[in-house]
């Protein structure tokens, strides 16, 4: 059974790792590591439960994660069955792999703010190509080189403006899952990222773990500070985000397609969510503009 902790280590012993995933689907359970984490998603989009949030990711996407910030790529559907390989390229490293204190130095002093943010999970907006370009290169290169490319990298990344560096969590992701807690509710998150389309129950969540369901629902709670309910709904609001802006379907055929079955309930959670309505998003996000009303058309 996968567990929440993983420790990354470079056999050479330097305090600097740098990993390329090329997989039918990205398959590490919801952790944490004892490093920061510098990942580009190069090929895939799906779901990221990154500390206390759920949110989407897709292809692009630049994510900056500091030690013990808990976190988990769920792929789509979708990607999976179109036979795409997930591709990722991560860069481990710790705070002193350089030597102590090194981010201390004046020169380091935006570098230093960017690895603070990153305790609370942040996304680089917008990346540039050289950005790109600098992980494209880290993954083909060793020694002096690679130190050289992931210096340049710390440096581009602490350029970029606050407004472009997005903070994923309002408080600091604690862990609060042991090793035995993960491993125990890895099938129920998967149960419900693989079910949230259709009809799940706390029942059958309660049942893969061994509870019965009173006792479930309590734990679940404790260990993820949510109930089971708002858990899914945060799952199902994501999704509907995710097809709001990338899908031309009216707000009624969204709501069904992201799980609910009834368009005031969704319409309720959507704004409990995100602090808009399913129409206001959109029209932020896309400048398109539509009335509930049912879809007809043929896809």
């Amino acid at each position: 059974m996968k567990v929440i902790f993983e420790h990354q280590s470079n056999p050479s012993g330097a305090g600097l790792l740098v990993k390329e995933y090329v997989q039918t689907y990205f398959t590490s359970p919801y952790h944490f590591h004892d490093l920061y984490e510098l990942i580009w998603i190069k090929k895939s989009y799906g779901k990221l439960y990154a500390g206390k949030n759920m949110m989407n990711f897709q292809e692009g996407d630049i994510y900056l994660f500091g030690p013990g910030f808990g976190h988990c790529f769920y792929n789509e559907k979708s990607f999976i069955d179109h036979g795409e390989k997930a591709h990722a390229i991560a860069i481990f490293f710790k705070e002193d792999f350089l030597g102590a204190h090194l981010f201390d130095h004046a020169m380091f002093a935006k570098i230093r703010d960017v690895l603070a943010k990153s305790t609370f999970g942040i996304k680089i907006e917008t990346p540039s190509p050289g950005l790109y370009g600098s992980f494209e290169d880290i993954a083909l290169q060793t020694g002096m080189e690679e130190l050289i490319t992931f210096l340049q990298l710390l440096h581009r990344i602490s350029q970029y403006p606050s407004s472009s560096i997005k903070i994923l969590n309002d408080t600091q992701s604690a862990i609060k899952l042991t090793n035995k807690d993960s491993a125990r509710l890895e099938p129920v998150i998967n149960y419900i990222m693989e079910n949230f389309r259709e009809d799940i129950s706390s029942k059958t969540a309660a049942k893969l773990i061994y509870l019965n369901e009173a006792a479930f629902c309590r734990y679940f709670k404790s260990r993820t500070e949510q109930t089971f309910s708002q858990f899914v709904n945060h799952v199902r609001i994501t999704h509907a985000t995710n097809l709001l802006v990338n899908e031309e379907w009216d707000i009624l055929r969204i709501c069904y397609e992201s799980g609910f079955n009834n368009l005031s309930y969704f319409n309720r959670q959507f704004r409990e969510i995100t602090g808009q309505s399913p129409k206001e998003y959109r029209k932020i996000f896309t400048g398109q503009d539509d009335s509930l009303i049912m879809d007809t058309k043929d896809d």
